[in-house]
């Protein structure tokens, strides 16, 4: 990977609570520190800090549930100093000045985080009281109708945060770089992609959303269930739609930033599931929870291995058929006509590269930690462990 040659460089950020936001800071902070330089805010402002063709400048950014948190901040100019003092995360920096003169983070509180759903627990009478039919039915329809609160919590409060405190502007278009956040429609199974479009539009398994705002898509992306309730957010026409967490249908949106122009993808995701060692013993002793988190991580940690394996795979084959047409001294006009081909039909952009970010297998703080925990000197073990993962996997890279 020649990283002088790449024109356009997006960074992608996975979900997982508060644990995830401080990985994808530390992330961060071993990006800046191998010479990645973090672009956001308004037009007029990215013109004063970027210069065309500048190397290393990060000016996509997409991110899911936690990680559209991150990007956000990051997208509208914010350094990732700010970030570190927003968190408290504890690793000693003292405050920071932002090139845009943007006021300091108000530090994120758990009464930004965990604002009550208390419309959807007073609707949620349990419907037994009121539906005698319950009685024929088996346990899973008593369970159903008594427990249909939509959620213990709402993201409104993340998103009054990000509205109040952060964002100089709160519409798409009015940014000087690409943002684009990653959400699922409730009522149906597409995979939703918040951002700057000409118009909303829908595929099969794909909406691209135009109208929400940007505090409004950080709440979707980041309702996740049962924890947070859907959120809903009102069409054009005044239909409200209900979205929630990004990482239900894909855990990484990778395919978003290459579809868009980037041809180097920066990928952080801080699930990794336990593997066994002396000192923490197996997980049978811990009871239900970590057994229910540690299957959760093996499904999700499999969806990524799959998809990082399938673009791989998909390289090989292509390179090899690029190899024997080249050495079958197949006409140019001809060997390009094959390999495009190629590209259209499996979705490949040859001129891509990603490089993935993860924790490794050893570290155990990953898993116990929990995930809403604000707690500074928890952040800043999961943050330094972001941080070493990164330098380790960009030495690979030769960066």
């Amino acid at each position: 990977m020649r990283i002088q040659d790449k024109k356009k460089i997006a960074l992608v950020l996975s979900g997982g609570g508060i644990k995830a936001a401080a990985f994808h800071i530390g992330v961060c902070l071993a990006l800046k520190e191998k010479g990645f330089k973090f672009v956001g805010g308004t037009p007029d402002q990215v013109k004063k800090v970027y210069k065309d063709g500048e190397q290393k400048a990060i000016r996509s950014y997409v991110g899911s549930s936690a990680g559209s948190f991150i990007s956000t901040v990051l997208a509208s100019g914010y350094t990732i100093e700010s970030l570190v003092n927003a968190f408290e995360v504890g690793l000693g920096y003292n405050k920071s000045f932002n090139s845009y003169g943007l006021n300091e983070l108000k530090p994120l509180s758990y009464r930004h985080l965990f604002a009550v759903n208390g419309t959807g627990i007073v609707k949620s009478i349990p419907n037994f009281i009121k539906n005698r039919s319950l009685l024929s039915g088996g346990w899973e329809s008593v369970l159903k109708n008594s427990l249909s609160v939509n959620g213990l919590f709402t993201t409104k409060g993340v998103e009054s945060y990000l509205r109040k405190y952060v964002l100089p502007v709160n519409e798409f278009k009015d940014l000087g770089v690409e943002l684009f956040i990653i959400g699922t429609q409730l009522n149906h199974s597409r995979k939703v992609i918040f951002g700057n479009f000409p118009e909303s539009s829908k595929t099969k398994h794909h909406m691209y959303v135009n109208y929400a705002k940007i505090s409004q898509s950080v709440a979707a992306s980041g309702a996740l269930p049962p924890v947070y309730a859907p959120y809903g957010i009102m069409e054009k026409d005044g239909k409200e739609i209900y979205f929630y967490d990004g990482e239900i249908r894909e855990t990484l949106s990778t395919h978003v930033a290459a579809d868009y122009g980037a041809d180097l993808v920066i990928s952080s995701y801080s699930v990794q599931p336990y593997h066994y060692d002396k000192d923490h013993g197996s997980l049978h002793q811990y009871g239900m929870p970590v057994i229910v988190n540690q299957a959760l991580y093996q499904v999700i940690q499999q969806k990524i291995e799959k998809h990082i394996e399938h673009q791989q795979e998909i390289n090989s084959i292509y390179r090899a058929v690029e190899g024997y047409l080249k050495q079958a001294n197949i006409d140019p006009e001809h060997r390009n006509k094959v390999l495009e081909i190629i590209e259209k039909k499996v979705g490949f952009k040859p001129e891509v590269d990603y490089i993935y970010i993860h924790p490794k297998s050893y570290n155990h703080e990953m898993f116990f930690v929990d995930h809403f925990s604000l707690n500074p000197k928890i952040m800043e073990k999961i943050a330094k462990i972001g941080f070493k993962s990164a330098i380790s996997t960009l030495r690979q890279y030769g960066i």
